[in-house]
């Protein structure tokens, strides 16, 4: 997506209680770039903090611009660049800012201790690319219904993360809105990044917590949202102000457009991806946030008819996940089953390296979407609540295997007991069976 369908608003206030203005934000049309960073620190270092991140960031991108022109373009071969590469830039792109703020503040001692959030958006192509620290927030806007796509790095989040507390609870616990995480503190910080594919006709909310800080539910959003242009941030302002305004308030409106045909259509393939993955017993628990962490770990292949998926005794480290279409499933040669749209195969493939039980072939055009050992791994690892979450299904999963197994089991020993007694009726009650000749029960 070109930087002309792309549409922006921003706006900034001071608030109506701190005296400075601590919050930086950044606008880059060319690189489609948005970020908003709230200062921390004593004598106005917030703001020297905010200032800092947002600039080296900016530097570090604008180097790297060829890096996400190449992706955008598609460049294919040896050097074709992957959503995790841009990924992995952006994060670099922040602990650079993180060791520069740290830098300035040791330098100083009256900045010592300075950090700031940040939250980043970089609109790539059909990619929208996310880097968050802190408690500033990133929200999407989309079919009317708003998310956010971030997570905040609170105390309060952490605890209702843990379950340790109930809400009650929480609510008198002393610093519940001290951050968990920012950038400058120290000389590095855990960064969160997401990939999510965007829609013509998507908006992104970037924000302070001088916003965030009144909102009880996201899609209270939506009524400003409505409004034109730069009414739109200013309205978001101005209802920050009205609620209290004790902090500063930055806010970037980012409106994406397009087709609308390319909308729909784009809109309804990813929908039907979401909805697959929703459906899979390993993933029915997580949450909409979390869900856009899977899917931006999965790929979409397309396979046509006839063509192998999976070979009976290679091993493999793929599950698979018919999107449409179907294949067929064959064991020794003899079709078994045929798996359509929802339907998974392959999924002990995450955990290890064994042989296929069977082969896969497309069965007529399909297309299937697949999540590799490796991916599900780092899923797993840093992204503790998800872990838990799936790690609990796929046991939920494996006893389902068992159960279905031992049942098998016992209906072949049952098909073997049957089997022994019939051998043992025929020669044993009808030894001389020919014809005239009966045994006891036969003809006399």
């Amino acid at each position: 997506m070109s930087g002309d369908a792309i549409r922006f608003f921003a706006a900034t206030d001071v608030g109506n209680v701190r005296e400075h203005n601590e919050d930086n934000f950044l606008v880059d049309k060319k690189l489609c770039l948005f970020m908003v960073a709230d200062g921390m620190g004593g004598h106005a270092a917030g703001e020297v903090a905010s200032a800092i991140a947002v600039r080296a960031i900016h530097e570090e991108l604008k180097r790297e611009k060829e890096l996400v022109a190449d992706y955008i373009a598609g460049a294919r071969g040896a050097s074709r660049v992957t959503n995790k590469d841009i990924l992995a830039l952006m994060e670099h792109a922040v602990q650079r800012a993180c060791s520069r703020v740290h830098e300035e503040a040791q330098a100083d001692s009256a900045k010592r201790g300075m950090g700031t959030t940040l939250s980043m958006l970089l609109v790539a192509g059909t990619r929208g690319f996310i880097a968050h620290v802190g408690d500033s927030r990133i929200y999407l806007s989309r079919g009317g219904t708003v998310q956010q796509v971030t997570e905040d790095h609170t105390v309060f989040n952490e605890l209702i993360k843990r379950g340790k507390l109930t809400p009650e609870q929480i609510e008198r616990v002393g610093h519940k809105n001290a951050i968990t995480r920012a950038v400058g503190v120290y000389e590095r910080v855990d960064v969160d990044t997401l990939m999510i594919e965007v829609l013509p006709g998507d908006t992104f909310v970037l924000a302070s917590d001088g916003l965030t800080g009144y909102l009880d539910d996201a899609n209270q959003l939506s009524a400003h949202l409505a409004l034109d242009g730069d009414a739109s941030a200013k309205s978001m302002i101005d209802f920050a102000k009205e609620a209290g305004g004790k902090d500063n308030i930055t806010v970037i409106v980012v409106r994406l457009g397009g087709t609308e045909t390319e909308a729909v259509e784009r809109a309804k393939r990813l929908a039907l991806k979401r909805d697959v993955l929703a459906r899979m017993p390993l993933f029915a628990r997580l949450r909409e946030r979390e869900l856009l962490r899977v899917m931006q770990a999965v790929e979409v292949r397309t396979y046509e008819d006839g063509q192998i998926v999976i070979r009976e005794g290679d091993k493999g480290d793929e599950l698979f996940i018919v999107l449409a279409g179907k294949v067929a499933v064959a064991r020794g040669g003899e079709t078994l089953t045929r798996l359509g749209a929802g339907e998974h195969f392959g999924e002990m493939a995450l955990i290890r390296a064994v042989p296929r039980s069977a082969t896969v072939s497309a069965n007529g055009r399909a297309e299937l979407i697949a999540i590799r050992r490796q991916d599900f791994f780092e899923l797993l690892r840093t992204e503790h609540e998800i872990a838990v979450k799936m790690l609990w299904q796929f046991l939920g999963v494996l006893a389902d295997r068992l159960d279905a197994t031992s049942s098998e089991l016992r209906h072949a020993k049952q098909e073997l007991a049957a089997d022994d007694v019939t051998a043992e009726v025929d020669v044993e009650i009808f030894p001389g069976l020919d014809g005239d000749h009966a045994g006891p029960f036969g003809r006399r």
